[in-house]
Parts: structure tokens; C-alpha cells; sequence
């Protein structure tokens, strides 16, 4: 166990220090980037459903799912996107491949559960060339945020149970900005840079009662409220002389910048399902974000966007045809399916950027010990055309490993 554990806390390790360009879209410039996917590709094929919770399964979203387990569970995810870009008059293609999440839970009794993992909390990534007569200036953004969670789960009764995240945010972007002019010999270079650091919460709880001798009712719901995070800032300005073909610094200058606070937004979901035991569930959740606190968070960027509060919805659900099978491996794959729409809250030339998405998924059992191969795809759309705004229509491939294994048991022999 000692030697399972090492290996994980070096995977973590590796994972947290390796800076991940997991986005590419324009509106990543914004606040402090697109926020990532909290959840695995069992979650996300179901239209990014958290209610659902089991023995066996890690569930990043609610910690209340810890209280469940039964078995020690290894997860990890990864995704590819392909992204189409467009708007009125031109457009252009976009891959990437990122490490989604790393996860380990495992039960420490029969009614507490502890979970702890990394994953991409925010991510910023985008090139754009604006090209006008006698000038050209390009935009380039890259980094992100990454959390650590150490989570915990507690089943009050077999129906309740309740749970609590402490999440370390930590990372750094960085938004850089290069002019130059036709017939003159110097440009400028203009890099803003924030390193973020800080604590957030995050409290679950879920509900799972029988309501006739098939049919069980699942109700979930999660609170994360609003925290400091601390922000170091930095500017520098540079000259640069583009004469001989490179970009050569002539002049920099390091600005002095007031580290500041901002507000993490708050987050409160609400689910509930209904399924028949180890067949089918189908559910629906809404969620409030409340990222109208970036509005005033950073203005020292200059960047332009106005924040809302967002709602988001999820709808979605899974079928096994017959879990326990022996004559048909079809049978016991998990099939899924889910739609969900975003609202990012981020404001632009007075239009809402705002992302929808259809997803399926299937889940490969693997061995003896419940585990699975998780395979997921997803269609969607971020952002318009209209105000002279950027489309982005996205497909993304996901593959998780949700592996089992059995911890703390008492041996029979010595």
C-alpha cells in the first residue's frame, strides 16, 4: 500500500508542475481564463451530471460521494479537442490534448470515505494576429490555474451523506501583446503577468432513497462559496527592433504593479435523478456561478470584459442492459448520454458568450474488480459570430481509466 502510495504522490507531483496549455480560444484572455471541466468523463458524458454517486466510482464534483465508497479507486482522464474558429469573414482550426484530472479515493470505514487529486481549475490559451493598414499587433496568451483537493465523505445514514473539499488554487498566466508598425524600425512588447495562489471550499451532500421496490430517488446538491485568492501582478514593456528579421529587446522596462485580491466566484448546484439500481438513472442540475465578482478584479489589464453571474444546466443520464452478464460483454457496458448549456458570465461587445454541448459515452468494463475504461465524445459551440465576435465549434475526445482495488484488508493468515 505504502509503495501505491508513493507512486500516486509522484504522479500528482508531475502532473501539478507540468504548465498545460489545455485551451485554445480567444475568449481565454478574459478574467483568469475559461474554467475547465471539474469531473471525470463518466460526468462529462452525461452532460456533466454530479448526482449521481456509487461504491466505486470517484465523483470530483460532490465530496459527498466519499461517504459511499466501498472500494479504492484510481482515476484519471484525458481529452482531445478540435476546434473550428470563425467569424463573418474568415476562419481557422485549433488541437489540443491536456490531461484532464488524477484522482485517488479510498474508504477508511464503512461509512467514511477520503478522496485527493489535482486537476486544470482554469486555463488560458490564444494567438491572434490583427492585421490593419501600416500595423500588425499579436496577442498571445498561455497558463492557467491547477487545484489540489483533499476531500472527505461521511455517510450520516445509509440515505445522507454529507462531504467537504479543501482545494489549494495555484498557477500563473501570462497575456502578451507585440505592435509593430510599417516603415518604422522599433516595435513595442507589452507582457502582464499574475501568479495566483489561495484556498476555496467546496461542501456536498447527497440523498439516495427508495421510493418503490426498482425505483430510487437521487437528490444532490454543492456549495463552494466565494474566496480571496491572491494575485501577484507584474507588467513590462519593451522595446523591440524587428530590422533584422528577429525580434532583438532594445529597452525594458519592469512597471510597478500593486499585488491585488480576487474574489474566487461562488457556486451553488442543485440535482436530482431517478434510476433502477445497477440499469438506469436519468437526471437533471442547475448551477449558479457567481463570476460577477471579476467585474472590478482585474482592470489593471485593461481587458475589456464585463462579468454576470452564470446558470448552467445538465441533463443526462445512463443504461446497462444487463450489468451482471456472462454470455455478452455488450450487455455489461455502461452507455451514456447527456446535454448541457453554460452560461460563462463573461460579457463581450454586449453579447453573453455562452457554450452548449451534446455528449455520449460508453463505459468498457475491465477485469474482476468493477473497473472500467471510460470513453467519451462531445459536439459543441462556444461564443457568435454576431458583434464581430469569434464561433468556436468544438469536438472533444475523451478517454478515463476508473481502476479498483482493495485497501486495509484484514488478513485471514500470517
Amino acid at each position: 500500500m505504502i509503495k501505491r502510495f508513493i507512486v500516486i504522490v509522484a504522479l500528482f507531483s508531475a502532473f501539478a508542475a507540468e504548465a498545460q496549455e489545455n485551451v485554445s480560444s480567444p475568449y481565454s484572455y478574459y478574467g483568469i481564463g475559461l474554467t475547465n471541466f471539474k469531473g471525470t468523463v463518466e460526468n462529462r458524458a452525461m452532460g456533466g451530471l454530479s448526482i449521481f454517486a456509487d461504491s466505486i466510482h470517484v465523483n470530483v464534483q460532490n465530496p459527498a460521494s466519499y461517504g459511499r465508497l466501498k472500494r479504492t479507486n484510481y482515476s484519471i482522464g484525458a481529452s482531445h479537442d478540435r476546434i473550428k474558429l470563425e467569424t463573418e469573414s474568415a476562419s481557422d482550426n485549433a488541437k489540443i490534448t491536456s490531461l484532464d484530472y488524477l484522482a485517488l479515493a479510498f474508504p477508511v470505514s464503512d461509512k467514511v470515505g477520503i478522496g485527493l487529486g489535482v486537476l486544470p481549475y482554469t486555463s488560458v490559451g490564444y494567438r491572434i494576429l490583427d492585421m490593419d493598414e501600416g500595423s500588425a499587433s499579436l496577442l498571445n496568451g498561455r497558463g492557467g490555474m491547477n487545484k489540489v483537493f483533499l476531500s472527505a465523505g461521511w455517510a450520516v445514514t445509509p440515505d445522507l451523506s454529507i462531504g467537504v473539499d479543501a482545494n489549494y488554487n495555484f498557477g500563473n498566466f501570462q497575456n502578451t501583446q507585440s505592435i509593430n508598425r510599417e516603415n518604422l524600425q522599433y516595435g513595442t512588447t507589452d507582457v502582464n503577468r499574475s501568479d495566483i495562489k489561495g484556498f476555496t471550499f467546496n461542501f456536498g451532500a447527497n440523498y439516495q432513497k427508495d421510493i418503490t421496490e426498482k425505483l430510487k430517488l437521487h437528490v444532490a446538491s454543492s456549495y463552494a462559496p466565494a474566496m480571496d485568492l491572491d494575485s501577484d501582478n507584474s507588467r513590462t514593456i519593451s522595446t523591440v527592433d524587428f530590422s533584422s528579421g528577429t525580434s532583438r529587446l532594445i529597452d525594458v522596462r519592469e512597471l510597478d504593479l500593486s499585488n491585488t485580491q480576487f474574489e474566487a466566484p461562488s457556486r451553488l448546484s442543485f440535482g436530482a435523478g431517478i434510476g433502477e439500481r445497477n440499469k438506469w438513472f436519468v437526471g437533471a442540475e442547475y448551477a449558479n456561478v457567481g463570476t460577477s465578482s471579476y467585474e472590478d478584479s482585474f482592470s489593471f489589464r485593461g481587458d475589456n470584459g464585463e462579468y454576470e453571474d452564470a446558470s448552467q444546466f445538465s441533463l443526462g443520464g445512463f443504461y446497462i442492459p444487463k450489468y451482471n452478464s456472462f454470455t455478452s460483454y455488450l450487455e455489461r457496458v455502461v452507455y451514456r448520454a447527456g446535454f448541457r448549456y453554460d452560461g460563462t458570465g463573461l460579457i463581450v461587445n454586449n453579447e453573453s458568450i455562452n457554450e452548449f454541448g451534446i455528449s455520449f459515452g460508453l463505459g468498457l468494463p475491465v477485469g474482476l474488480e468493477f473497473s472500467n475504461i471510460n470513453l467519451g465524445i462531445e459536439l459543441g459551440q462556444r461564443g457568435t459570430k454576431d458583434s464581430g465576435l469569434i464561433q468556436e465549434n468544438f469536438m472533444r475526445l475523451s478517454i478515463g481509466l476508473s481502476l479498483n482495488d482493495k485497501w486495509f484488508t484484514k488478513r485471514k493468515f500470517n
